[in-house]
């Protein structure tokens, strides 16, 4: 059995000596072989490069991919699954969040013949606003999504090779890999690991970016949203029936005719609201639709260091 890890990295010079360290130490421990860590640098800035250089010179176990630029992190994590090349592979976070240290009982749970071995977050260190946040999320992916998407999972996970050619397989650009792993099948099983805080550095996912995430995850495995328009203006119109009864009911019968000049601006005001938010949500479906027409790769790779096995 081979043992492939892949991760991404951007600007975490502080991080990566210890990276090495505790990975190779869990390597070191893991029958069979040869190994391999494949590190994914997507466009750092700082010293990164140079220590990943050093390590892969002293290491032969270590691969690492130098994309051209930035292109984000789910991108830059299908650049891992794209060139790994063992038997089993560990797709995880470069930020030490995720432990290396529970990899070894992700090799035991998959001797018991499960395809997939993903983490769940049991306690994680963020603040309470990030928590709620991602506490939410998860739910609402659970409740909507047309594939069963684990709650708290996120892209720390062990798959066989089967699952990774199924997730290569699929040609979509704007990707939400934790979503393709659940969507792939297999015997699936997860692990509830805790959550470490960072080891040096601050984290390269701002607000914004998590949001987009979250976005791409939702609008790829469910049409709710879309869907809530068309849920949204039969409720509209079903009270607009009402309004129009209870108005012929009083000119016709109680001789008075309904006034409310506020009422038709509140009403108005508020049907335009919904329908410019609902436009927003159909361009973001048609948005990702043009993105998978250019059919642009999602990374480019400048170079690639390390011994290839």
């Amino acid at each position: 059995m081979r043992l492939s890890i892949t991760m991404p990295l951007l600007n975490e010079e502080g991080i990566v000596p210890e990276l090495v360290r505790r990975v190779g130490a869990v390597l070191d421990a893991i029958p069979g072989g040869p190994h391999e860590l494949l590190v994914i640098d997507d466009g750092s800035t700082d010293d990164t490069r140079a220590l990943l250089v050093d390590a892969a010179a002293t290491d032969p176990r270590i691969r690492c991919l130098f994309l051209s630029r930035n292109f984000g992190h789910q991108a830059a994590i299908t650049a891992g699954i794209d060139h790994v090349t063992g038997d089993l592979i560990v797709v995880m976070d470069g930020d030490l969040q995720d432990r290396p240290e529970d990899i070894p009982a992700m090799l035991a749970r998959q001797a018991e013949g499960y395809d997939v071995v993903y983490a769940i977050r049991t306690l994680r260190k963020e603040g309470i606003v990030l928590r709620a946040c991602y506490f939410l999320f998860y739910r609402t992916m659970a409740r909507f999504a047309k594939v069963r998407v684990p709650l708290d999972a996120g892209d720390f996970a062990l798959m066989t090779r089967r699952v990774l050619d199924t997730i290569r397989s699929a040609p979509e650009r704007n990707r939400y890999v934790r979503g393709l792993r659940a969507w792939a099948g297999f015997r699936q099983i997860g692990l509830p690991v805790e959550r470490d805080s960072r080891v040096a550095g601050t984290s390269k996912y701002s607000y914004a970016a998590l949001v987009r995430l979250g976005l791409d995850g939702l609008f790829a495995f469910s049409t709710i949203p879309i869907r809530a328009a068309m849920f949204l203006g039969l409720g509209a119109v079903g009270v607009a029936c009402l309004y129009a009864a209870w108005a012929v009911f009083q000119k016709l019968v109680l001789q008075h005719s309904p006034q409310g000049f506020t009422g038709i601006i509140v009403v108005v005001t508020f049907l335009s609201g919904v329908n410019l938010f609902f436009l927003g949500v159909i361009g973001e479906y048609v948005g990702r639709v043009y993105e998978e027409v250019k059919a642009r790769p999602m990374y480019v790779v400048e170079r690639v260091i390390g011994q290839s096995h």
